[in-house]
């Protein structure tokens, strides 16, 4: 059997100049067996509408992704197509191939290129604004566009805008060694941003046992301000008030260990 290989094809055009006519190739790869031929003809066809699939990667430039790697992409999708296209459908292959593409190269975008994780949603409306954008600023005289221009262009309401516009820059995260704009000194990112105050958890402790301590007997309190507000010693306090130390110890143990599940208790 000749291989199709051996016999360089001519694919008459259609309407468009990169959608060459693959109908009967497409035919012959459904009755060829699986094997080499198949394969060989598969790439004759892939090579026949790359400059389709060339097309559709241009669409994508300028989205802070390089036109090789956009090339690259658009040409997995173009095998996927030519691999699962079934001509006994009755479709044209483009129809079904674009949007293939099409789908592949969005992908790429939406998996690899997001340097921060962006809901489907936020993604297409980030789009809508983009393109809305591009739309109403054809001239480099044109004045950027307003949140209610780009509203009323699309139909979006003006907070979906608003999504869509912090969104535009979603691409690429930011260095927080960067330094800021305008910075003379060093001044970065990372100085900007506020730290664990240790305080904090001493506040919402103190705050918890307020009450607590309130309840108290005065004899119990008393002995708790002495030894842990006015640093005094278990003996001086002892002396103070007239009993033992070891009394002091277990009333302080005692006292300390029911203030801590009342707290826990409040807690939960």
């Amino acid at each position: 059997m000749t291989s199709a290989r051996a016999h360089p094809r001519t694919h008459p055009k259609h309407a468009h100049d990169d959608a060459p006519d693959t109908s009967a190739d497409f035919r012959r790869i459904a009755d060829l067996p699986d094997g080499q031929e198949k394969e060989n003809l598969r790439q004759d066809v892939v090579r026949a509408w790359m400059p389709m699939a060339e097309r559709i990667a241009s669409q994508f430039r300028n989205r802070g992704e390089s036109p090789e790697d956009l090339r690259q992409v658009a040409m997995v999708g173009l095998v996927k197509a030519v691999k699962r296209y079934e001509p006994d459908r009755g479709s044209a292959f483009e129809s079904y191939a674009v949007p293939t593409v099409v789908g592949e190269v969005k992908r790429h975008f939406r998996d690899h290129m997001w340097g921060l994780h962006v809901p489907r949603r936020v993604q297409e409306l980030r789009n809508r604004v983009r393109t809305a954008i591009q739309e109403l600023t054809r001239s480099p005289d044109d004045r950027s566009p307003s949140v209610k221009d780009i509203a009323r262009h699309t139909g979006m309401t003006e907070e979906d805008v608003l999504v869509g516009m912090e969104a535009l820059d979603s691409f690429r995260t930011l260095s927080l060694d960067a330094a800021l704009r305008g910075a003379d000194d060093g001044y970065t990112l990372v100085d900007t941003l506020g730290s664990t105050e240790s305080s904090y958890e001493r506040v919402v402790q103190r705050e918890s046992l307020k009450p607590c301590l309130r309840r108290l007997p005065a004899r119990e309190r008393e002995i708790l301000y002495l030894r842990f507000f006015c640093d005094e010693t278990q003996s001086r306090i002892a002396d103070r008030l007239g009993i033992s130390q070891m009394h002091v110890s277990r009333l302080i143990n005692r006292t300390c260990a029911r203030l801590g599940q009342e707290v826990g208790a409040r807690a939960a």
